[in-house]
């Protein structure tokens, strides 16, 4: 009876019930697996992934705009630096994305299904560049002045089973990293009425494009790209799909109640 109570004490809490938790959470593990499984056919192709990073390498070298390897040389010798930004881009991207979805969804659920088709939108445009364009990241090109810093200073082997569940060697185009980063930190600035939290989340993506160069896991291209997906994504969730249901997926909804951060 206790624990009967309990869960309909906690359902009675949320948004919508049970329910629409269970189906939001079915929702984005089905399209999780999807993207997975693309990213995973970007995988089986080395040769085309070191082709297509050789490209995106001289590509760059020909605008004059190969500035990575400086950037990296200029954090290396100060290790605390680099080993915020290890542990940024191993673990910041799954937990905030993840945080900020829950918080969304408790305490802004009126916007949390647009952000979630925008996620869901961003993914799905990402595995076409996963699967048509597999590329190999800057850290495979040590040749090129690019350091592997989650290698040699985190200890963390990307070519070990574990690393692969979690990361693709070749999946840099278009680094989703950012994308995630760009949609998380433009939302919360738009849902966020105190200055210092739209602050730190528009300090966000710009603390994420620092983390996946510097740890030599993308080019300027590839962030270019990512923002370049979030920003498409937007643009479906609120001029396509919002207008299919209006009521419940666009960003702010008639009379949705702003609540105070």
């Amino acid at each position: 009876m206790s624990v009967s109570r309990a869960i309909a004490t906690v359902g009675g809490k949320l948004p919508k019930g049970w329910v629409d938790l269970w189906r939001q959470i079915g929702i984005l593990i089905g399209v999780d697996v999807i993207y997975e499984l693309g990213r995973g056919i970007a995988d089986t192709s080395r040769p085309e992934a070191i082709h297509n990073g050789q490209q995106v390498i001289d590509f760059e070298r020909s605008l004059h705009s190969l500035f990575e390897p400086s950037l990296q040389s200029f954090f290396l010798p100060a290790h605390w630096t680099i080993d915020l930004a290890n542990q940024l881009y191993l673990n910041a991207q799954f937990s905030v994305a993840i945080g900020f979805l829950v918080w969304l969804y408790i305490f802004r659920n009126e916007h949390y299904n647009f952000v979630r088709n925008m996620f869901v939108v961003a993914m799905c445009l990402a595995l076409f560049g996963y699967i048509g364009f597999p590329t190999a990241p800057p850290r495979m090109f040590p040749e090129q002045g690019f350091v592997d810093t989650i290698t040699d200073f985190s200890g963390v082997n990307h070519d070990s089973a574990l690393a692969k569940i979690f990361i693709n060697p070749y999946a840099a185009v278009p680094s989703m990293h950012c994308a995630f980063a760009l949609m998380i930190g433009g939302s919360g600035f738009l849902v966020c009425r105190r200055w210092w939290a739209k602050a730190l989340w528009a300090f966000w993506p710009i603390l994420i494009v620092w983390v996946v160069i510097v740890t030599g896991n993308h080019y300027w291209v590839d962030w270019v790209l990512g923002w370049m997906v979030a920003v498409a994504a937007a643009v479906v969730a609120s001029r396509l799909l919002a207008r299919v249901r209006p009521e419940v997926w666009a960003f702010r909804p008639r009379g949705a109640r702003e609540i105070e951060a």
